[in-house]
């Protein structure tokens, strides 16, 4: 296979379907390779990928046009690329041994779970993001061959639900003590020098990886040299983090060896164990604790507990993992399966009070920002907040707690109204904002109408199996979860499954980590007929608009 292109002058008209395609059947060989344990021909791939014109070219393509973060500049100041630009970019990635990492500017933005804490993010200049995005491409198949099957953060095909899945199938059968917790600043605490030994990769991407972990940073004028972690925000960052945690669920099930071994489920840097029996739990924390010091971690101890999800154990039953809720509770023998002639238990998984209370406090943030804007806007404004929520956690048990959510988003937007028209009652106000649509009351203006989270219909998801891979060239079993991906709109996966899991221009498959945009074939954005509609890469609907001639385009 040919590695090495001509390239061509205008970036537009590259042959990306071909470079696609050439990424992925060296990805796939090396996913194999790793399989076989055949490590010469893993590294003898991964070179050959890094020299890869595709792949420099996809690694430019993923950091210029298609990151969220893609305008965020590093100490460069460098926030947007032309397309001669990028294809400069292209040929300054070539393999080489001298390329010499610059610093990194580090920003802080507040925690999703707590907006009073921040997290520090490091912000690499444009050339190492795009270096760091062709170094991922080569690791990322070796190691997806290697990662414990009970992993699911920050890994391609896998996602929260997984995660509770596994923990639902673990538990509906018998009660368990569970230990909840996660490591205290995972980031920033890696012990560089396990991590690398862990690497075992060929020498020019161990030097990169070390230098990208001793970089400086400038944080507050000054550059400091920190002497453990990676600098989170980085796109090789999280496949470093799993990397340093690989090993911790094996450890932990080889070390007890009864018939029941306890469960390791980890998503991130969150983690939950697993047992029926307490004291072999415990004796299941200190081997992870000891394992945990020697890559330089720890539990934070303000998020670690021990609780049982059936029992109540020191005041608490269940516990919240990743939004949800996860708790037994006693039933008759005749609302259960599980105890044949005798009463069970049935397991509840739904939205916890502390992701509820975020979310709430979300829209009423919206809903104030917008006192003074027309109807539509906050109906557009909180339309994509109710349909993501309302997704994430369409798989547990929400019915109830979605119309409870309803009910207090229609207190807060009649509260609105009210403040618009100071001088005239609710009953006036419910009038003029709140219209007949199919039968009942709506926010709305006949143009535009707020969703309700309790449309949303709850589904049931399928676990991902503990052996499969992106990278192992199972089309039909990825492109089957990938149309009931449930933090997807149900118009996506709709798309998705009419068009085969292919984007309607280029013609090639979805891949888990595709950026996927809606395309309204007529230009017109209210035109919502699915007839209008098709799905397309992110990079091919900015072709379909003109777009990604300049970054600064709209």
């Amino acid at each position: 296979m040919t590695t090495v292109a001509i390239p061509i002058e205008d970036w537009a008209t590259l042959p990306w379907r071909e470079y696609q395609r050439n990424v992925y059947r060296l990805q796939r060989r090396i996913y194999q390779a790793t399989r076989r344990g055949d490590w010469k021909r893993v590294h003898s791939l991964q070179r050959m990928l890094l020299q890869s014109w595709s792949a420099r070219c996809l690694a430019v393509r993923r950091v210029t046009q298609e990151n969220r973060g893609k305008r965020t500049p590093g100490i460069d100041g460098v926030a947007s690329l032309t397309p001669e630009e990028r294809l400069g970019l292209v040929k300054q990635l070539h393999y080489r041994k001298n390329w010499k990492v610059a610093s990194i500017r580090r920003v802080y933005i507040p925690k999703a779970s707590n907006p009073n804490e921040s997290r520090g993010l490091g912000i690499p200049v444009m050339a190492d993001r795009a270096l760091q995005a062709l170094v991922k491409q080569a690791l990322e198949p070796e190691w997806e061959a290697q990662f414990e099957p009970n992993v699911y953060g920050f890994r391609p095909g896998r996602s929260p639900h997984d995660a509770m899945e596994a923990i639902f199938k673990f538990i509906c059968r018998k009660p368990k003590y569970v230990f909840d917790a996660d490591f205290e600043k995972c980031f920033d605490r890696i012990n560089r020098e396990a991590l690398l030994k862990k690497l075992r990769t060929i020498k020019l991407v161990e030097r990169l990886i070390r230098d990208w972990l001793k970089a400086g940073i400038w944080e507050g004028g000054h550059l400091v040299f920190p002497e453990a972690g990676t600098p989170q925000g980085g796109v090789i960052s999280p496949l470093l983090a799993n990397i340093a945690l690989h090993g911790l669920e094996e450890t932990v099930v080889k070390a007890i060896q009864p018939k029941n071994p306890p469960a390791v489920i980890r998503f991130a840097d969150d983690l939950v164990i697993l047992h029926e029996d307490l004291n072999t739990l415990k004796k299941t924390i200190q081997i992870a604790e000891t394992w945990s010091a020697e890559i330089g971690l720890n539990f934070k101890a303000s998020k670690t507990r021990i609780t049982h999800t059936l029992e109540e154990y020191e005041g608490k039953v269940g516990f919240d993992f990743l939004g949800f809720h996860i708790q037994q509770h006693r039933v008759s023998q005749y609302h259960t399966m599980t105890y044949r002639g005798r009463p069970g238990h049935k397991t509840i998984i739904g939205p916890s009070q502390p992701a509820v209370r975020r979310h709430l406090t979300a829209i009423k943030t919206e809903v104030d920002r917008h006192r003074g804007a027309p109807q539509a806007a906050v109906v557009a404004a909180l339309n994509p907040m109710i349909r993501g929520w309302a997704n994430y956690h369409r798989t547990g048990v929400a019915k109830e707690v979605f119309a409870k959510v309803d009910r207090l988003i229609f207190e807060q937007l009649l509260r609105w109204a009210r403040y618009r028209h100071p001088r005239k009652t609710s009953g006036w106000c419910y009038r003029r904002y709140w219209r007949y649509q199919k039968d009942r009351l709506e926010f709305s203006d006949n143009t535009s109408t707020l969703e309700r989270h309790k449309d949303t219909p709850i589904v049931r998801h399928i676990k991902v199996r503990g052996d499969k891979s992106p990278y192992d060239g199972d089309w039909v079993y990825w492109s089957a979860r990938l149309g009931r991906d449930p933090t997807k709109p149900g118009r996506v996966t709709w798309l998705l499954k009419q068009q085969r899991g292919r984007c309607d221009r280029c013609g090639l498959r979805f891949m888990t980590e595709d950026v996927m945009e809606v395309h309204h074939r007529d230009g017109n954005r209210t035109n919502n007929r699915y007839a209008n509609l098709s799905l397309l890469h992110a990079h091919c609907h900015d072709q379909s608009h003109g777009k990604g001639i300049n970054d600064n385009d709209p």
